[in-house]
């Protein structure tokens, strides 16, 4: 099933499928059924959205090792245009993440033949697309190049007029850069109701950053954090449950499985053992 007629945003001819296409629907139909699940309605036409869902074109690697952007393998290498619509699925979607080896491999082909930013915004999506890929020093010239191309004296982003989707972006990004929580593990069933939430903690640091602190980041899963790190590494990590999942930490090498209360809070070392008493 495609969608026809087509466009991949301002790049190439008019066609039908394009890969951002299929990830929007793709997300978006992963949603809904799982909101049909978490609100026990709309059954049947959950089932319906799966079967439909499942005859979407997949994500598709091309002959240079790269992620598609069409259905036809007609990529050109090195293409550095300011869209990055068919990374789409990296940031700010879930669908590709490192999980899948090689199609991670494939998206950050497509992302490094994409290059610098230009416009305001298209700096700012990069900055959380790299944080993705686990580049921070990258992520943050993308930052730095932003700030000093594209940045109003008022601090709205420049494209052309202001645009407000460079600041959203570039705020999203920083975030990025510090947790991330896209990497749910999901239960096999056809609800794909979330099963685990993985909380990366400093996934994807600058080393322009070697210290600093953060609070109240949220995650996935109903999950708040707040992060202390000192010469690149954690040193404090105090993680507040809201609805009470399970969910995975991970940083500095560590990891630690929490079974989690509605409204208790978890407290940890840069190791992620936990704190006496907290």
């Amino acid at each position: 099933l495609v969608t026809s007629p087509s466009f991949s945003p301002e790049e190439g001819t008019l066609c039908y499928g394009p890969t951002m296409d299929n990830q929007l629907i793709r997300a978006l139909m992963n949603s809904t059924i799982a909101a049909a699940a978490i609100l026990d309605t709309d059954k049947k036409f959950a089932a319906e959205l799966a079967a439909v869902r499942d005859k979407l074109p997949p994500n598709q690697i091309g002959k240079h090792g790269q992620l598609q952007e069409w259905l036809d393998d007609v990529d050109k290498p090195d293409n550095n245009h300011r869209h990055m619509s068919p990374l789409f699925a990296l940031y700010p979607g879930a669908d590709i993440t490192p999980a899948d080896p090689k199609m991670f491999a494939a998206a950050k082909v497509l992302l490094k033949w994409r290059g610098d930013g230009s416009t305001g915004w298209s700096y700012a999506w990069r900055i959380p697309l790299w944080a993705r890929a686990g580049d921070g020093d990258f992520a943050c010239h993308q930052l730095d190049s932003l700030l000093q191309k594209r940045t109003l004296p008022n601090l709205f982003d420049l494209c052309g007029p202001f645009q407000i989707d460079g600041n959203f972006g570039a705020t999203a990004g920083i975030a990025e850069l510090l947790l991330q929580s896209q990497q749910t593990q999901f239960s096999k069933t056809p609800d794909s109701r979330p099963q685990t939430h993985i909380l990366d903690l400093l996934p994807a640091l600058p080393k322009a950053w070697p210290a600093g602190s953060v609070t109240g980041l949220c995650a996935r899963g109903g999950f708040e954090a707040d992060l202390a790190w000192d010469k690149g590494a954690l040193t404090r990590v105090v993680i507040r449950s809201k609805l009470g999942h399970p969910c995975l930490v991970r940083g500095n090498g560590h990891e630690i499985e929490l079974k989690t209360e509605p409204g208790k809070q978890y407290t940890f070392d840069g190791q992620l053992q936990p704190v006496a008493g907290k």
